[in-house]
């Protein structure tokens, strides 16, 4: 381990993250920091097991929207719970938007609360209570026989679900190091697509029954996820940052040891962990949600808090929806279910393929393009539907850009934006940073929750594929800003990050800026 000193730019002390008072910042680096990828694939993968199965909470938050989405799109659940329309049992638009609106409040709520129990009592007990709360409230969703009691179950089940979205990528990077922290980070959003990727498939097994087995079926499964993790709940090792914080050293210590393998230094990596976590609690003490806002940190909570919106502005809460869109474009029933799963795998593999992306390719670059691609896809599947008639030759080929279109969001702006959270987000507010943005993106979710239905239902605005134009030229905006205001972060540190935001340096130029320590920097 090397103690040093690194000189902070005298206009950084004043702003990004840095009190005036201190004109430099201690640096402790233990071995497993500066460990390559590979290195530390092998050196820490029991902490990259327990993190997956923490994350197993988000598989979870996204198999429920999933799930109730594509129910809208199953004759025995409309018959049920459904009103008759010219002949046909629908899901009204205001129900649709009232069941759905448990997830994306429960991610407001959660980003706002999950921090306190978190804190007290730790992530260990925070996430296993949530595992049984959900456990309990799954018995509401399935004994349901009436909109008002599903509705009943799903805000409350969402409440909890929005826990995970938080538990989640906290613990991640709290227990791997620093070389696994985006790819294990950006495992988040993989576990979104298993869970949706999941409710497509239960969802396509169960349509063809005539019973209420068709739909209480699939709220059983949710209990799966239940017995999976109840075994692991008493074993899981607690956060060594959460234990440094509660002055529990030699609890840290052992948790360190349960999760790393031999070969890592865990007193050098347990003096890493109290030396930052007490600069870090310098540079948050006194901090407040009001500091996100403050000239300082401005540009870096717009950041922070514009790439997690964009998700929701390009047109991905189409996916909890996924069935039902493709069934109202014009696909027969059975077509639209196979059509989902196949959405969804694609996304899955391109999730997968994201990780090897990030490793060569920089961030801004990965997000630009890819946006850039999006808005593309979208516009010309709004143009398809458009064609007189509708040909059938038309309708495949927007399912077929769909499906591409979801591979291309899980290769790029799906997976990267939780790395740029992360890393744009300003030191001294780092946390409110992260937590801002969550609420702002569920706030926009909240929005597409009620605006969705009514945009594809049959019996409202029925836009079937032209709902294209409306998410490309929201993607186009999203493009313009992220060309001018999304920087490179790639290979960047913290410190280093806090810099080049506090000298305004623009977007374009964060790849190739030299920070020199005399006040000569340069662009290369």
């Amino acid at each position: 381990m090397s103690d040093t000193k690194v000189d902070i730019p005298a206009e950084a002390t004043a702003v990004g993250g840095y009190e005036a008072t201190a004109g430099t910042v201690l640096a402790i680096t233990p071995r497993e920091e500066q460990l390559t990828f590979h290195q530390a694939l092998k050196t820490h993968t029991k902490a990259i097991a327990w993190s997956a199965y923490v994350s197993v909470g988000v598989i979870m938050l996204a198999f429920d929207p999933q799930l109730l989405g594509n129910l809208y799109a199953i004759t025995q659940f409309a018959t049920d719970f459904g009103q008759l329309v010219d002949g046909e049992y629908v899901i009204s638009a205001a129900w649709q938007t009232g069941l759905s609106m448990g997830n994306p409040v429960g991610q407001v709520v959660g980003a706002m609360f999950a921090a306190y129990p978190m804190e007290w009592y730790g992530r260990k007990k925070t996430f296993g209570a949530c595992v049984l709360l959900t456990g309990g409230l799954v018995f509401i969703q399935f004994f349901a026989r009436s909109l008002q009691v599903l509705l009943v179950g799903e805000l409350l089940g969402g409440l909890v679900l929005g826990m995970y979205v938080v538990i989640a990528p906290a613990y991640a990077s709290e227990v791997c190091p620093t070389s696994l922290r985006g790819h294990m980070t950006s495992f988040v959003n993989l576990c979104f697509v298993i869970g949706q990727l999941l409710g497509n498939g239960v969802t396509n097994g169960t349509s063809s029954l005539d019973d209420h087995w068709a739909y209480s079926l699939p709220f059983a499964i949710q209990w799966v996820w239940i017995v999976v993790l109840l075994p692991g709940l008493l074993f899981v090792p607690e956060s060594p940052w959460w234990l440094v914080r509660r002055g529990d050293l030699e609890g840290a210590k052992k948790s360190l040891t349960r999760l790393s393998s031999s070969a890592v230094d865990i007193d050098s990596s347990l003096d890493y962990i109290v030396h930052t976590d007490r600069l870090e609690c310098e540079l948050e003490h006194g901090s407040t949600y009001l500091d996100c806002f403050k000239k300082e940190n401005l540009r870096q909570t717009e950041v922070s808090t514009g790439v997690y919106c964009t998700q929701v502005l390009s047109g991905i809460y189409l996916i909890n929806y996924g069935t039902y869109f493709f069934e109202q474009a014009g696909l027969a029933t059975a077509d639209a279910f196979n059509m989902a799963v196949g959405f969804l795998a694609v996304g899955f593999v391109a999730t997968v393929a994201s990780w090897w992306v990030m490793l060569h390719v920089g961030r801004r670059t990965i997000y630009v393009y890819g946006l850039a691609v999006l808005a593309a896809l979208q516009i010309v599947i709004g143009i398809l539907d458009c064609v007189p008639g509708r040909p059938s030759g038309a309708i495949w080929a927007e399912s077929v850009l769909m499906i591409i279109w979801n591979g291309i969001y899980d290769l790029t702006i799906g997976p990267i934006c939780f790395v740029l959270l992360s890393e744009c987000s300003a030191t001294r507010v780092r946390s409110k940073t992260i937590a801002l943005a969550t609420m702002a993106q569920g706030v926009l979710g909240i929005v597409m929750t009620v605006a969705i239905p009514y945009m594809i239902n049959p019996g409202e605005a029925n836009m079937q594929g032209k709902l294209g134009f409306f998410f490309g030229g929201l993607a186009f905006l999203c493009l313009v800003w992220a060309y001018l205001r999304v920087p490179e972060t790639k290979g960047r540190s913290y410190e280093e990050l806090d810099i080049l935001f506090a000298r305004n340096v623009p977007a374009r130029k964060f790849k190739n800026y030299v920070i020199e320590p005399a006040n000569t920097e340069v662009e290369k």
